[in-house]
């Protein structure tokens, strides 16, 4: 297996412009597709109506996957997404039901001839893992696999997309544990043509979409930045919050996020239980919700106990109404909800 392995660390997060890519930090639209699908939302006892973790993040052209419980790669093909356009994988912790996906789906790409670099995001170990598992197989990767182990418990730039950055998320579960919050760039301005003359340099346009003005000579202005311009669309944010047990520390890294996944396997009737097990009920994502003041909630990883989960947002709805199941097969266009003044 190709692999190359490195640690994450404030400092460092990975830069993923790749050759013929350079562009995009040029000629980005101003505002890409930012959608989230939910492949799996269940928890680890499997269960004919919810599948394992696994949700894909749409940003622009890439693909980022965000968890891979088992069957992810058979999800991906019912929902008729191609597997060899993911660039970026993100697994949470090393319990089965959030990365058993994982080593199937890259060995059937490379069964399709994938040769692209993929980037891999995960606890420690998960990189040993995967190489015993090839190795044992006789297995050989023809692209290379690039791993960043991630540090559980301080929050890191893990990426820095020419769309997006990544960053980490410390979790409480009963083994490390992180989550990832995903959060657009600024978008640059938008370009008022009526306030233009057609005779203007293409080289002048974008920086006046950067929110420069254009100077002469003598410096003095001949195009000002806020006569021919508006503000971009809002710059867009998700955070991913993988099995946690309520922790109060989250809502400052939260604060504002557009959308938010976070666990729910219990309802309260069952609180004890959840604080016992690193888990979280309905309400308690709820309260996060609303002490971080995020646009919407999505939860999920429900017990397989509970047959009925609309009883879950009856706990969580009116403690943050704005609170949605992640319901499989579903992609949602995520928009600025947590700025609706905007």
């Amino acid at each position: 297996m190709s692999m190359t392995q490195g640690e994450a660390s404030a400092g460092t997060p990975i830069n993923s412009t790749i050759p013929g890519h350079e562009s995009e930090h040029h000629h980005r639209p101003t505002s890409p597709l930012f959608a989230l699908t939910i492949l799996g939302a269940g928890s680890a006892t499997p269960s004919l109506r919810y599948h394992p973790t696994a949700q894909l993040l749409t940003v622009g052209n890439d693909y980022m996957l965000i968890d891979c419980g088992e069957g992810t790669q058979l999800r991906l093909i019912e929902q008729k997404i191609r597997s060899g356009r993911l660039r970026y994988i993100f697994i949470s912790h090393l319990h089965g039901d959030h990365y058993f996906g994982l080593a199937p789906l890259l060995s059937t790409l490379n069964l399709g001839g994938r040769t692209e670099d993929l980037f891999l995001f995960g606890p420690r170990g998960l990189d040993e893992i995967l190489t015993t598992i090839f190795r044992m197989s006789d297995s050989r990767l023809g692209y290379r696999l690039h791993f960043q182990a991630v540090d559980p418990e301080t929050p890191t730039l893990l990426l820095d997309h020419p769309q997006l950055t990544v960053e980490s998320i410390p979790l409480q579960h009963r083994i490390d544990c992180s989550g990832y919050l995903f959060r657009e760039k600024p978008h640059p301005r938008k370009l008022i043509r009526q306030r233009l003359p057609d005779d203007i340099p293409v080289n002048y346009l974008k920086q006046l979409k950067d929110g420069h003005d254009i100077l002469n000579a003598e410096r003095q202005v001949i195009h000002a930045a806020d006569d021919v311009t508006e503000p971009g669309s809002p710059a867009r944010s998700y955070a991913f919050c993988s099995d946690t047990r309520y922790i109060e520390d989250l809502v400052p890294q939260l604060q504002g996020v557009d959308l938010l996944y976070h666990e729910a396997t219990f309802m309260e009737d069952n609180a004890q239980r959840a604080a016992e097990v690193y888990h979280s009920t309905a309400k308690q994502a709820a309260t996060i919700a609303a002490q971080a003041k995020v646009g919407r909630l999505l939860i999920g990883h429900f017990s397989s106990r509970y047959k009925q989960y609309d009883l879950f947002l009856g706990e969580a709805r009116p403690v943050f109404p704005e609170t949605y199941i992640a319901t499989e097969g579903e992609t949602m266009e995520i928009e600025s909800w947590a700025n609706p003044t905007l």
